[in-house]
């Protein structure tokens, strides 16, 4: 099954210059999308959609915290039908907000629901298909058969759709692609855009366009990948420009929903994709908004930016993860997970306890350092002095001069600027750094760099565009064939905390999923905590996969389909379980997204039916309609049997 993806167009309309795709313009009721408007936001609602009036409300919250949209789940007829009367309670009360339909499994419902509301989000793994996890081995003919039977299946709601001006999203979701998909494709980005691709043939046949287009997937670089590849395909294919809908589906709660949504639809819309967003979190629908209006916002003031150098050869492979090929240098680059350098320079004074922050824990009567699994690996203090001794494990960095002065000391090393590189000042013979813009490049820098197995290049930018700019200078190195290590540096004022891990996560991120970079060093001034900061990079390497420093949860959000309560569910689950580093766990509200969504996942546990689990090891189902009220500690006894549990002193 080794599908080749041949002919990749560009993705966006530049790699160099901001400007948004220009996609088709769809009117969804009275908010329309794509075209010149503005990037829209939305959320769906966690009550059961036969409970009207609490709908209703929870809708007005979602409306009045500046949702464009609210969609809701219609998992039966009697849902779809009950629609009309939200539709109409809203409408009493003052609210025209569109209103879109989530169908699984149910075409019925569909159709019912195209009536009423502005627009449908079918999703073509389960439209049309069940899901056993066959592998079937189709020949063309046998293959063509399958896609005439979904086309009668779909062609009335596309119909139906057309004859009341009703939008239509075709939603992929990574964890719900047909057998009949998996098994020609592969659970791949090609699959994901080839499962949409049927749906969006059948729409054109029938000269109907009001359409959006979804690639989500829990994992961000799969989701990146996914929507890169459509758009060119799009275009390759003569489709017209259809507006996306951006997501991290079950990116789950917390600082740490917020970082993996932040690097997945934070990167897309670097480059200029994205019509509408919505970020998946386990937590009331109104807190999502608050997240999608921060990553929306900086894009509303991104140009003008400093012009950045034209891109002749590109060597990235956009829709592929292959790391930039670099020497190792004292524990940086080569095979060795990103290291984290934490910015201590402007503090007034550091002591033991200042580390603690940084995952470092003295311990007084036993006189040794402790370490965390959220250490940063090198400190910079510029030019400031230290007293006491540090952790073994901690390299010091400080501004050239200085170093000059305390050479002497152990695990310290320089910080250079390129002309005192390039005038062979004292350097270290193990380790220096050279901090460098784009505008630092010249061809004796990096005739020096190619050859010198000391260098660390840190790369900043200050640049309104800086992502762009950095991504330039990755492209500068592979096509010199420079095998330097780098460190991405990014610098940040005056952010709530909040607003630190969207905008690092988004900036960092974004290279850290196409393989460029060896290291992040964070340099934040008054945006949070050092606590904060250190944990922010920390997150954005574990929602990058590029280091795994924790449990990884794969959370959904709650809709009107949840069988339990996810938002208390997986506080209980992460409080037993989140000493289990490298360790994946997916807490599901139900059964439409659940094996699929957890085929990258140690453990599942997903609802089944009231007051039941299900538990999974992967994909396998270990235990059914397990009480709710045991299921936890179920889960944590599979988790023992296969030797995974680790002990805890924790109370």
């Amino acid at each position: 099954m080794d599908i080749q993806v041949k002919n990749l167009r560009q993705y966006c309309n530049s790699l160099v210059s901001y400007s948004r795709r220009l996609t088709r313009e769809v009117r969804i009721g009275d908010v329309a999308l794509g075209g010149s408007n503005p990037i829209r936001i939305q959320s769906m609602t966690t009550i059961d959609t036969m409970d009207t009036k609490g709908s209703v409300e929870q809708a007005i919250r979602m409306v009045d915290a500046g949702c464009d949209y609210v969609r809701i789940t219609a998992p039966s007829l009697n849902e779809a039908q009950n629609l009309a009367e939200i539709k109409k309670e809203l409408r009493v009360r003052g609210y025209s907000v569109p209103l879109i339909a989530d169908i699984h499994f149910t075409p019925n419902a569909a159709e019912l629901a195209a009536r009423i509301v502005e627009k449908v989000r079918v999703n073509p793994g389960n439209y049309a298909d069940k899901k056993k996890f066959e592998e079937i081995d189709y020949s063309d003919a046998s293959y063509e058969a399958e896609l005439e039977r979904i086309r009668a299946k779909f062609s009335p709601l596309v119909k139906i759709c057309k004859e009341y001006g009703t939008a239509m999203r075709i939603g992929t979701n990574h964890g719900s692609l047909s057998d009949r998909i998996m098994s020609r494709y592969g659970d791949t980005p090609l699959g994901m855009v080839e499962s949409a691709l049927e749906f969006l043939r059948i729409c054109e046949d029938l000269q109907y366009y009001d359409i959006v287009l979804s690639m989500k997937a829990s994992n961000p670089q799969v989701m990146i990948q996914a929507y890169r590849l459509l758009v060119s395909k799009l275009d390759e294919e003569g489709f017209q420009p259809y507006p996306l809908h951006l997501g991290v589906t079950e990116a789950g709660d917390g600082e740490d929903g917020r970082v993996k949504s932040s690097v997945g639809i934070g990167t897309l819309l670097e480059d200029g994709l994205g019509d509408t967003v919505r970020v998946s979190l386990t937590e009331e629908p109104e807190a999502e908004v608050p997240v999608c209006r921060e990553l929306v916002k900086r894009y509303e003031t991104r140009l003008p930016h400093d012009a950045i150098p034209e891109i002749n050869t590109y060597l990235i492979n956009p829709i592929a993860y292959t790391r930039r090929h670099t020497r190792e240098i004292v524990g940086i680059g080569g095979h060795q997970v990103p290291r984290v350098i934490a910015d201590f320079s402007m503090k007034a004074s550091i002591t033991p306890a200042s580390l603690f922050a940084l995952g470092y824990q003295y311990a007084v009567q036993l006189d040794k350092w402790n370490i965390g699994d959220m250490a940063c690996d090198f400190i910079f203090l510029g030019d400031r002095l230290i007293d006491f001794e540090t952790p073994g494990t901690l390299g010091i960095v400080y501004n050239h001069s200085t170093w000059v002065a305390n050479r002497h000391q152990p695990r310290t090393y320089p910080l250079m600027r390129p002309n005192e590189y390039l005038k062979d000042q004292a350097c270290s013979q193990e380790l220096n750094f050279v901090m460098v813009r784009i505008s630092d490049i010249t061809r004796d820098l990096m005739m020096r760099l190619k050859d010198d197995t000391t260098v660390v290049l840190v790369i900043e930018t200050d640049n309104n565009h800086g992502y762009a700019e950095q991504r330039r200078l990755f492209v500068e190195l592979l096509n010199q064939e420079c095998p330097v290590p780098v460190i991405i540096r990014r610098t940040y004022h005056d952010l709530s905390s909040d607003q630190l891990q969207l905008y690092a996560a988004t900036d960092l991120g974004g290279l850290l999923i196409d393989g460029l970079g060896d290291g992040v060093w964070i340099t934040a001034k008054q945006c949070g905590s050092d606590h904060e900061i250190n944990r922010t990079a920390f997150n954005i390497l574990q929602a990058t996969r590029t280091r795994i420093s924790k449990t990884e949860y794969i959370s959904c959000p709650s809709c009107g389909r949840t069988l339990f309560d996810l938002q208390e569910t997986t506080a209980k689950i992460r409080s037993r379980t989140n000493h289990l580093k490298g360790v994946k766990i997916a807490i599901m509200g139900c059964i439409v997204n659940g094996p699929g969504e957890m085929a990258d996942a140690d453990y599942g546990y997903v609802g089944s039916g009231p007051g039941k689990i299900t538990l999974y090891r992967g994909r396998n189902v270990v235990k059914r309609s397990v009480p709710t009220a045991q299921a936890v500690d179920e889960l944590i006894g599979i988790i023992r049997e296969d030797g995974v549990w680790v002990e805890t002193n924790d109370k």
